[in-house]
């Protein structure tokens, strides 16, 4: 498999990741039956997408596709934080990347957050159901606490690599 390098994202500059439709397997080649519901989740596809709010009783039920990743358990996109940094302040980068997530899931519910970990080294993982949360939520970090911030995308697959470090 062959792997782009990791690289920095210029200031103000935005990042390219790879159109979904051509590498994601969760991406549906066709549309859901408008309204289907997520029986997981409760997001409902309408309007050409999955979004929140109530479906109606006789809603076709169809797993969304980040709660598909969530139980195949196969993030799009990974968080490393690590540093000396991260350990003195801890708790306060670890709600600032859960507020994050909370606020996208509730206009994009399959930009969900998967989970966390605590890494050998003593640091971080986050996981994501989307990239681009994965990026947001790095670059959120980096624009609050300075560091450095690197992405690292997969040709072949729909996956980002976020690493972030900060050792003073």
């Amino acid at each position: 498999m062959s792997t782009m390098p990791y690289r920095r994202a210029p200031q103000g500059h935005p990042i390219r990741l790879l159109p979904e439709w051509q590498h994601d397997p969760y991406h549906a080649r066709r549309k859901w039956a408008e309204p289907t519901r997520c029986p997981d989740c409760g997001a409902v596809f309408r309007r050409g997408r999955w979004q929140g709010g109530l479906a109606p009783a006789e809603a076709a039920e169809h797993r969304c596709p980040a709660c598909q990743r969530l139980a195949d358990r196969n993030p799009a996109g990974y968080l490393g934080l690590r540093g000396a940094f991260l350990q003195a302040h801890r708790r306060e980068i670890e709600h600032l990347v859960r507020n994050l997530t909370g606020r996208e899931q509730t206009e994009h519910p399959l930009k969900q957050l998967m989970g966390v970990e605590e890494t050998s080294e003593g640091g971080l993982e986050f996981t994501f159901t989307d990239p681009h949360l994965a990026r947001s939520a790095g670059e959120a970090i980096q624009s609050a606490y300075a560091g450095e911030l690197d992405y690292h995308y997969q040709d072949s697959e729909y996956l980002l690599r976020v690493r972030w470090q900060r050792d003073h």
